[in-house]
């Protein structure tokens, strides 16, 4: 562990586990807190109950397909959808640079009430401090929110053959962020995938029991949200590039950047485990879905025995393996 925290240490990867695992696990520690999911589940006196809580910070504010107010809606209510829950109330906090343009503040304000209105949740609660110029860079927004889980949803284990389904195209996020902070002029229409999930979930409800495992590959991309899952799984994963939906501009742009798609964040996709027997039913479900028309089967899980990495059959039939996120990617992407 550096003596410093750095950039990398919010990008998502190996440095955030890290870091998670070796300050806030070691003096937060309890059995809700340390379940490597996007929210901790927890019974109430008539719901069980999902609560999970982010901030975000994205660099540009705006860009194609959003800004960090919707971000912030779509990525707290797709937490709690990944957690097997009906997202019902959100707060909100922001912290705003002194002198930060007001017509700005209330455009990220009205996006986010548009989301919500939507999707039907509502921030109940929330808080404002402005602070002297330069102590932030414009605003940074916390929202936390809290869900019902649906009776008929639990995580369970994964076996030998589960299907892995991703809910449509990777890298979008990532990719127009970079496409903005850099300042490159593209063709075609590149913008963030960032869109609420919580359509699907509701779309799936006879098919729960055949669902094993919910997660949105954000930070660290689908590679690292792989590893993760891989983890509680304890079995490893063929992952088949060619099943893998990504746009040709996308792929194009990263191959001039010189960065990898599969760990971009994604922030309006989820991996779905599926049973192998509803695999392509609940696959068909999900392509009717708004923005999940490319959903696809991407990968299975293997045997025990078999090393548990996630390997990925290369498009010109080489073997790759596919580990979670080391490098310096993207910082402020969500």
């Amino acid at each position: 562990m550096n003596d410093k925290v750095m950039l990398r240490h919010g990008d998502g990867g190996k440095h955030t586990s890290l870091l998670i695992k070796d300050i806030f696990y070691k003096h937060f520690y309890n059995d809700m807190l340390v379940n490597s999911l996007d929210a901790s589940v927890f019974d109430g006196n008539h719901w069980r109950l999902a609560f999970t809580t982010d901030s975000f910070v994205v660099k540009p504010l705006v860009f194609p397909g959003g800004d960090i107010g919707k971000l912030a809606i779509c990525g707290t209510i797709n937490d709690l959808v990944t957690a097997g829950a009906k997202p019902l109330y959100l707060s909100c906090g922001f912290i705003i640079e002194e002198g930060f343009n007001m017509e700005l503040l209330e455009k990220i304000a009205a996006s986010m009430g548009e989301t919500c209105r939507k999707t039907g949740v509502k921030i109940i609660t929330g808080d404002t401090k402005v602070v002297e110029k330069g102590a932030v860079d414009g605003v940074f927004i916390n929202t936390s929110g809290i869900g019902g889980l649906q009776a008929n949803y639990q995580p369970k284990p994964i076996q030998e053959g589960d299907q892995i389904i991703i809910t449509g195209g990777i890298a979008e996020h990532g990719t127009t962020i970079a496409v903005e902070r850099y300042g490159i002029k593209v063709e075609g229409n590149i913008k963030s995938d960032c869109r609420p999930l919580n359509h699907i979930l509701e779309k799936l409800q006879t098919y729960m029991g055949s669902i094993k495992l919910m997660k949105d590959p954000t930070r660290g991309g689908l590679a690292t949200a792989l590893n993760e899952i891989l983890e509680v799984s304890g079995r490893g994963i063929q992952l088949l590039e060619k099943a893998i939906p990504i746009a040709g501009e996308v792929k194009s742009i990263n191959e001039l950047l010189g960065l990898d798609p599969l760990y971009h964040a994604c922030e309006g996709r989820m991996i779905m485990v599926v049973d192998k027997e509803k695999a392509d039913e609940v696959l068909g479900e999900i392509r009717g879905c708004e923005g999940c028309e490319d959903a696809a089967i991407i990968g299975s899980f293997l045997s025990t025995d078999i090393p548990s990495k996630v390997v990925m059959e290369t498009v010109i039939g080489g073997r790759r393996i596919v580990g979670p996120l080391e490098g310096d990617m993207l910082p402020r992407i969500c």
